[in-house]
């Protein structure tokens, strides 16, 4: 089969000079209309059809005129180091640019060594192998391999650059569900304390002063209490200002409510057989995702119904009460 410009590369960004651009060169032109990035231009200008101007392979430096139109085409990559796999994927949205999964709990998002399958990333690469696309995979963020919940993956690398940046300026919404021993006071607030490895343990995280800044903002959806009236548990929705490693896990320990089932923070508080047992992990979902699509320029949501464990986690905790 004869490869074309459609079969090398992804579908071109395009970007009209204005009236206003006349006399710009061309990266001055694309970084302020589709917000390119000084590398992604510095990988496309290398290719024959990377980098046009009215169909003309141009410089990054070119002066352009009112009108002209520029074309950025992005090659067409796979994850060679990633083993295609048939493992069963819940994909919640896809088109051209964006892929949403909702992961299950203990699965990995990427392989890393010594785990080189089984992960998440295999299954989506078998995903496109079996729909004939070229692809590389690129989460845009991860999660624990026992968390559940929805995950973000650019097919390009500048809806990854784009959603990165949306990200760091806050603009992603992601909220995440968490049931804890006891329940946070006040039942609505913010956990501001920087998070930072244990020297002693370099693979758990903690608060201390030397950290990293760590926001994390809470808000008690319900709570769980004994037949005398004392709170046992709680549910809560988390959203994250920073992201951290373990951070709502080391937040939420920090503030005297560990996460029900989290076997490394959750240690020596007493926990309840029965709700360990019910969950099987820990109790934290990633629960709904926002953000703007870099292409449309529309804010898109979704939702990730609680997963079969954490429902039964909730119907095995006692005297469930809503939060006004």
């Amino acid at each position: 089969m004869m490869e074309t410009l459609d079969t090398l590369y992804y579908p071109p960004l395009v970007a009209i000079v204005s009236e206003a651009e006349q006399g710009k060169q061309v990266r001055t032109v694309l970084e302020r209309q589709l917000g390119v990035s000084r590398k992604l231009l510095s990988q496309v200008k290398l290719t024959e059809h990377g980098l046009t101007v009215n169909g003309i392979r141009a410089y990054t430096t070119a002066p352009v005129a009112a009108g002209d139109i520029i074309r950025v085409r992005m090659e067409r990559e796979i994850s060679e180091d990633i083993l295609p796999q048939p493992i069963p994927i819940q994909i919640v949205f896809e088109d051209d640019d964006l892929l949403i999964i909702n992961k299950p709990a203990g699965m990995i998002v990427h392989p890393t060594h010594g785990h080189y399958t089984g992960t998440l990333a295999n299954g989506v690469v078998y995903h496109w192998q079996q729909k004939g696309e070229r692809v590389r995979f690129r989460p845009v963020h991860r999660l624990d391999e026992e968390t559940s919940g929805l995950v973000a993956i650019a097919k390009t690398s500048y809806v990854h650059q784009q959603l990165s940046e949306q990200m760091q300026a806050n603009g992603f919404l992601k909220l995440y569900r968490a049931y804890v021993y006891g329940s946070p006071a006040p039942a609505k607030g913010t956990v501001d304390a920087p998070i930072d490895r244990n020297p002693e343990q370099p693979h758990i995280r903690i608060v201390t002063p030397e950290g990293y800044p760590s926001v994390t903002h809470y808000e008690t959806i319900s709570s769980f209490s004994s037949d005398e009236g004392s709170i046992l548990a709680a549910a809560v929705r988390l959203k994250l200002e920073t992201g951290r490693t373990h951070q709502i896990r080391v937040h939420m320990k920090h503030i005297g409510c560990p996460l029900i089932g989290d076997k490394m923070y959750g240690q020596g508080h007493g926990a309840v057989e029965d709700w360990e047992n019910a969950a099987g992990r820990q109790a934290l979902h990633a629960e709904i995702l926002g953000f703007t699509h870099p292409i449309t320029k529309q804010w898109m949501e979704w939702q990730a119904a609680l997963p079969p464990e954490l429902l039964l986690l909730e119907q095995s905790l006692p005297n469930k009460q809503e939060m006004a």
